[in-house]
């Protein structure tokens, strides 16, 4: 059975990417749903464009790309996603007798999260997530947002109480980044960790003061 992973239009697409390459990594079927907004903001941080009748090409060309936009830095075969218009409705995910282990939405605008949160299911992503919670599937939530205001704070504990996974997407540093897709990968590690899905993006803690610094020494 796939995951389900939903990109909405907030800023923080190599997010998207490096849960996705980490989902075909491990082996993981992936059904992949993009938002039109998400479009526009992986167009204007990759330049380049993610379109309905050249999918694939598209997806391989932006999956092989690091954070720092190089293209070529990853190898990726992308035959074990399937992909999903934003526009349809009458989708496979659209309906809880579609089989899906569970679903990502990374990154979660907050006018994704309130449409989970309301059930307005105005689109395919927001439909299946819906689907999604009223399964009692997994559903992991990457919110990315600065600052966050009462309203989508509300709409993020209705989402906690509905039995989802709200993961900021806030990176740390403690893993000893030394590389911006360091910091990319530690958001993504977290965010399948709470799927379930097994991974070695990031360096766990364990317990070891300074053991993150990559030549063994501590600062003063």
């Amino acid at each position: 059975m796939p995951w389900i992973v939903g990109v909405s239009g907030a800023s923080g697409t190599p997010y998207a990417a490096a849960v996705l390459r980490a989902l075909l990594a491990a082996g993981e079927a992936v059904d992949l749903v993009v938002s039109r907004a998400s479009r526009l903001t992986l167009l204007d941080e990759t330049g380049l464009p993610f379109r309905d009748a050249h999918w694939q090409d598209d997806l391989a060309e932006w999956l092989a790309r690091g954070a720092d936009g190089k293209p070529g830095t990853f190898d990726v075969d992308v035959s074990g996603v399937r992909h999903w218009r934003a526009g349809d409705l009458a989708a496979g995910p659209s309906s809880g007798s579609y089989p899906a282990r569970g679903m990502i939405v990374v990154p979660a605008s907050t006018a994704c999260v309130a449409g989970v949160a309301l059930g307005l299911s105005k689109d395919l992503l927001q439909r299946a997530a819906s689907v999604t919670l009223k399964e009692r599937r997994p559903l992991v939530v990457s919110v990315r947002e600065a600052p966050l205001n009462g309203q989508t704070l509300r709409h993020l504990v209705t989402l906690d109480d509905a039995g989802a996974s709200v993961v900021p997407a806030s990176p740390a540093f403690y893993a000893g980044a030394t590389h911006i897709q360091d910091l990319v990968d530690f958001v993504a590690g977290r965010v399948l960790d709470a799927a379930g899905v097994t991974h070695g993006l990031y360096r766990r803690w364990r317990g070891d003061l300074g053991g993150g610094l990559t030549d063994g020494t501590r600062g003063d």
